[in-house]
């Protein structure tokens, strides 16, 4: 994980931060906080197929995983339209779909806070409760999602050789790794490599239909790069957890694993610019059970 130099995690900045993100001071009307859409519980998901933000409205997409995510070096959400989790944080609370506030006006509220003042004070060394703004809010949650981070699963505790997979999950690691001929090809770990189990690049995995690049309705990735070849294309999201962050996919289409395999071995919708790596695969109903059984030792128990 690469740490900001001019953001380093401190305690009293991880517990600010960690404040902040259950706080539903952060919304216009302190109806939600990030925690909304991000439960613990749910691996920090909201288990919803798009999200919900102050008053109801409906949001776009569904809520990303937060696990892991300060590891993440290629951009966020899933177009990729920012760089950094300090600048990433900022988005939600101005975006009228989700928090719906001003940053003005969220900055007047932390200062004239009777707690918050001190905890920036610890946190940042400020001398103002004028100073109290987006850029220390912003820091102060990217520090505390860093914390967030999944390493201990099965899958981690095997690699570190100190469990053992059963038969059913080994077979299930073979074929997700395509690491032998003996078992038939998945593909799986050609976007989704280990330890986070994505590459965390873009891609278009063939989920809708689209003569031309002009046709996909969310143009994902080409919204933010303005190239109509990455239209379609969102993030390769992590698999860490797939029990617990459930409807899958950035529109939260599919209700089960069961559904996501459906969609894969039937090779996707074909596009123009759809990864190579999405085709009709061949898998029976006892190979599927066995890469499900693998996808669960990467939950965190």
């Amino acid at each position: 994980m690469v740490i900001p130099k001019d953001n380093p995690l401190t305690r009293e900045g991880v517990a600010l931060g960690r404040k902040l993100f259950f706080d539903p001071i952060l919304s216009q009307d302190s109806s939600i906080s990030c925690r909304s859409c991000h439960v613990p519980e749910r691996a920090f998901t909201d288990g919803a197929a798009v999200s919900k933000g102050i008053a109801a409205r409906i949001g776009k997409r569904s809520a990303m995983s937060l696990l892991n995510v300060g590891f993440y070096a290629k951009g966020l959400f899933w177009d990729g339209r920012v760089a950094t989790l300090e600048e990433q944080s900022l988005h939600p609370v101005r975006d009228s779909l989700e928090m719906g506030a001003s940053w003005a006006s969220i900055g007047q509220k932390l200062q004239n806070h009777p707690e918050y003042p001190r905890l920036f004070r610890l946190a940042f060394g400020i001398k103002n409760h004028k100073a109290i703004d987006s850029t220390l809010v912003g820091k102060a949650l990217a520090q505390f999602e860093r914390t967030l981070v999944s390493a201990n699963t099965k899958f981690d505790r095997v690699m570190q050789e100190k469990e053992q997979f059963t038969p059913q999950e080994k077979r299930g690691w073979t074929i997700f790794f395509d690491a032998s001929p003996a078992v038939p090809t998945s593909e799986c770990n050609h976007c989704h490599v280990d330890p986070l189990f994505s590459t965390l690049a873009f891609e278009n995995n063939g989920l809708v239909p689209a003569l031309s690049l002009d046709d996909y309705a969310d143009k994902g990735r080409g919204a933010i790069t303005k190239n109509r070849n990455d239209n379609g294309q969102f993030r390769v999201p992590t698999l860490r957890n797939l029990k617990y962050t459930a409807p899958y996919m950035h529109d939260g289409r599919f209700k089960t694993l069961d559904d996501v395999l459906d969609h894969y071995a039937s090779g996707g919708h074909p596009g123009i610019n759809v990864s190579p790596n999405v085709r009709q695969l061949h898998l029976s109903k006892q190979d599927r059970a066995d890469l499900i059984a693998f996808l669960n030792t990467l939950n965190d128990e």
